[in-house]
């Protein structure tokens, strides 16, 4: 299906928010129904739209698409797909929800739209996954995003978007400017912009085509592939991202009584490894998870690297006393009984939390002379 498209290049996804903040009937005051997803959370806060977020929940970190449907009202702008959630890379069922809405939209009278945001599988999908329908091939998408900086292979300021045809983009929207020579349609959040972010684009696409960027994203999938199986071997994680997704791998370990994610993520970095740890949202905030997202550079080498450098860091960690815990029985008299029967004095938590300081600073400091760091 042909779709016309409106240009849009820009510097957050929020600037490519549905088919003009409440178009349907020019209501203001609707809603917008999706996942979890930062860009819809500013969204709704600037324009003072109401945002309906479809909950999370542990071992389901996409939107449900029955949940969505039924929270659509009279007043619903649109429901939101993400193509490759942030959390886990996860595509959201865009065809299960747009069946779901024409079923409601029929015994409703409504006509309450989809926009998918596609800002990282945008990319990904149409190559990896062509027989996928998450498109204008289903009849409810009016509006798609993707961001050029992520797997369109541009350095950071550009995103695209994309209407189904002019009719879904209100002429009420677009501003008309001349004093540039001609007469230059806009429809963006701000004005004054570089163009080498749209030439670096065009670019891309004419060099690498098709071809180049199907061979481009099945690469990143093959090293994600890699990068998975070494730490599944380890034996100490979860995988919690998809085999079919964007190609990035989110991990959480099967056992942080001792130590945490974070602190995985911490000593990476002595590694030059910058791998984020993260709290999921509502309902799972319990869960902690790594991350790590492949991209064009990231090659073999780097991800059996990177799996030896996580054992490095396992190992190092496993010989350490625990930042959470502290093997300390607790008595309401503040008194225990040692292993020869003598009743000695109970350390506080103040004092079990200072003793532990201590010597994670005396193993920091003996590293830095082992290392020869000043």
């Amino acid at each position: 299906m042909m779709a016309e498209p409106m240009r849009e290049h820009d510097s957050t996804s929020v600037q490519r928010a549905t088919r003009g903040v409440g178009d349907c009937s020019g209501r203001w005051y609707g809603g917008v129904i999706g996942g979890h997803n930062v860009c819809w959370e500013k969204f709704a806060r600037y324009f003072e739209v109401e945002l309906k977020e479809v909950k999370l929940r542990e071992g389901y970190y996409v939107m449900n698409p029955v949940k969505a449907v039924e929270m659509v009202d009279e007043n619903t702008i649109c429901v939101a797909a993400i193509l490759g959630s942030t959390l886990n890379g996860e595509f959201e069922d865009v065809k299960l929800v747009n069946d779901l809405l024409i079923e409601k939209n029929k015994q409703t009278g409504w006509d309450t739209p989809i926009h998918v945001d596609a800002a990282s599988g945008g990319f990904i999908a149409p190559f990896l996954y062509p027989e996928l329908e998450w498109d204008f091939r289903l009849p409810l998408v009016k509006s798609i995003n993707v961001s050029g900086h992520k797997y369109g292979l541009v350095y950071a300021g550009i995103g695209w978007v994309i209407w189904r045809n002019k009719d879904d983009l209100p002429d009420e929207l677009i501003f008309h400017i001349n004093y540039l020579g001609a007469d230059q349609p806009t429809f963006t959040l701000n004005f004054s912009k570089g163009s080498s972010q749209v030439i670096a684009q065009y670019y891309q696409l004419i060099r690498l085509g098709h071809e180049g960027y199907t061979n481009v994203m099945e690469n990143c999938r093959e090293n994600m592939r890699v990068l998975k199986d070494g730490l599944e071997k380890t034996g100490r994680f979860n995988i919690v991202s998809k085999d079919d997704g964007v190609p990035l791998v989110a991990f959480s370990l099967k056992d942080n009584h001792s130590h945490n994610e974070f602190e995985v993520s911490e000593f990476l970095r002595r590694f030059g490894w910058i791998v984020p740890a993260y709290t999921m949202p509502a309902n799972a905030e319990h869960i902690t998870v790594l991350r790590v997202v492949i991209r064009e550079d990231f090659s073999r080498t780097l991800a059996e690297r990177l799996v030896i450098d996580i054992q490095k860091v396992l190992h190092e960690l496993d010989s350490l006393p625990s930042k959470l815990t502290a093997n300390v029985s607790v008595s309401v008299d503040h008194k225990e009984v040692d292993k020869n029967g003598t009743v000695v004095a109970k350390k506080t938590a103040l004092e079990t939390q200072r003793e532990i300081t201590t010597i994670w600073r005396k193993w920091v400091m003996d590293r830095k002379k082992t290392n020869g760091v000043c």
